[in-house]
């Protein structure tokens, strides 16, 4: 006897069978038996074809998200009603999710995943058993088993948990002496362990410390690290962390203006131009003095050659006046005062000259009365040189002053370019974000045109086996016709049968009752 080649075929193979085996009930009781017998042997073969599909790459998903592990059954069968066990084996207790009886067996599930799995219900009628995981820890990363205990199949499923975050870089200090300026990068909140290197405008690597990492409760890693740089073309440096098992990169770029390098020559140059400014005024004052003095010496020097002239006019007029004697003008010479800034090199009666630091004059005999002046022209230029000195007090206080005003605004200016990095990263992050909602949105689309796609496929077959169902029904109509007709059949042959006893009988009665005769 030959038996059909579809009745281990994956699709549709019982409701084929089970047309062929209507067909074939209209024949005789030991055929049937033997019918029923391959049918016993063929389901018991054909549950060998039964697969638990997973995925062939690793399932990656990123920390406090919620993901499916994907494992579902070929040829699709309704496994709702039947043993579903997820389990990871290096647990213990291992087992994740036990689906038995239409119900989540919560009791011999792992403490760490409880209330964190579940089953796509409506999707078990299609074969469907993947598992969903909520809120993704670190320490679920592993490798999971699905199950089905009546099959014996199985197939694993491997999660690869990661967690990234954008690194945030900072100034850290400058260095007066040298000129340079010290950044520091900080990225927390990755998994696993990331590197971290810094880079400079042109795209080249910056020899920096020691990285400094970090691993929180949360078995999250926080990573940081600095580097000094000196002023460059453009003066754009990025901090690039990334983790090359899940090829994962993040970096953030910061520009350091010019007036960070050359802050630390500000105080020297500063503290030059305050000094040369007040060598400047004193040369000043000093040149001023000189020309004071010059003018007043030419002016007295005039006045002295008139008065010798004088004196000698009087002397030849006036022969008989007595002279001078020597030591009245010697008493004279003692009251006399030289106005002069050297000592003086002689106390001769004749006038002598004196070099001073400005000018050179010949200074005359003067009386006390000229002393006094000389002496309260003195104390006016002293008052004067004190009142230049409150001056130049003043405007050194007013050059303090300018140079606070000049820190005040170099701090300002400093906050406004922090909080422009501040919003220029937030920015980012918003960007970042946004295009993260994008591609998730993007990711969602997909799954839902994958989604309407075996949708349309599940309505295509269900279709195919409702057509298939209506031609089972058909063929199971036109059997039970036939079969009625052969029953039909019998009934008329039984019948025709009887009567031709009947009539055999009456015959024989008459060839008896002819015999007798």
């Amino acid at each position: 006897m030959i038996y059909p080649l579809w009745a281990c075929s994956p699709l549709n193979s019982h409701i084929k069978l089970q047309n062929w085996l209507l067909q074939m009930a209209v024949l005789p009781p030991l055929r049937t038996v033997s019918v029923l017998v391959v049918h016993l042997l063929l389901t018991s073969f054909c549950r060998g074809q039964f697969k638990l599909i997973g995925p062939t790459q690793p399932v990656v998903a990123r920390v406090s998200d919620d993901i499916i592990l994907p494992c579902h059954l070929e040829p699709a069968v309704d496994v709702g009603a039947k043993t579903l066990e997820w389990t990871r084996p290096d647990l213990k207790p291992r087992f994740v999710f036990v689906w038995r009886a239409g119900q989540d067996h919560v009791n011999v599930k792992n403490p760490s995943y409880e209330g964190r799995t579940s089953l796509l219900i409506g999707e078990l009628k299609h074969g469907n058993i993947s598992l969903k995981l909520s809120k993704v820890k670190t320490s679920d990363e592993g490798r999971y088993k699905c199950y089905i205990p009546e099959m014996k199949i199985d197939s694993t499923v491997e999660l690869v948990v990661v967690a990234v975050s954008s690194p945030v870089i900072s100034l850290s200090g400058i260095d007066q002496n040298s000129g340079r300026v010290v950044l520091q990068c900080n990225s927390t909140g990755w998994y696993p362990e990331p590197e971290v290197f810094w880079l400079d405008g042109e795209g080249n690597l910056l020899s920096a410390g020691p990285t400094e990492t970090v691993r929180g409760p949360d078995d999250l890693y926080t990573v940081s690290s600095r580097v000094t740089v000196e002023k460059r073309h453009s003066n754009s440096f990025t901090c690039r962390v990334q983790q090359n098992h899940i090829n994962q990169i993040r970096e953030t770029q910061i520009h350091v203006p010019d007036s960070f390098f050359d802050q630390s020559n500000f105080f020297t140059i500063l503290g030059l131009a305050v000094v040369l400014a007040f060598i400047l005024a004193l040369s000043i004052l000093l040149s001023l003095l000189c020309v004071r003095r010059r003018k007043k010496n030419k002016t007295e020097n005039s006045h002295s050659d008139e008065t010798d002239q004088g004196q000698n006019n009087h002397s030849r007029g006036a022969k008989g006046e007595e002279q001078i004697s020597a030591e009245e003008r010697q008493t004279m010479m003692q009251e006399s005062v030289q106005m002069q800034d050297p000592p003086v090199q002689s106390t001769s009666v004749s006038s002598a000259p004196v070099q001073s630091s400005c000018f050179s004059i010949k200074w005359p005999l003067v009386t006390r009365q000229r002393f006094k002046e000389e002496k309260q022209k003195l104390k006016e230029e002293q008052q004067e040189l004190k009142e230049e000195q409150q001056k130049l007090k003043a405007e050194q206080q007013k050059l303090k002053a300018e140079q606070q005003r000049r820190e005040k605004a170099e701090n300002k200016i400093q906050i406004m370019e922090k909080e422009l990095q501040k919003s220029k990263k937030e920015k980012q992050k918003l960007k970042k974000e946004q295009q993260t909602l994008k591609e998730e949105l993007q990711k969602l689309k997909d799954e839902q045109q994958k989604l309407e796609k075996e949708q349309q496929k599940l309505k295509k077959e269900q279709q195919k086996s409702e057509k298939e169902q209506q031609k089972s029904e058909k063929e199971q109509q036109k059997s039970e016709k036939e079969q009625q007709k052969s029953e039909k059949e019998q009934q008329n042959f039984k019948e025709e049968l009887k009567e031709k006893t009947r009539e055999f009988q009456a015959e024989k009665e008459k060839d008896v009752v002819a015999e007798k005769e």
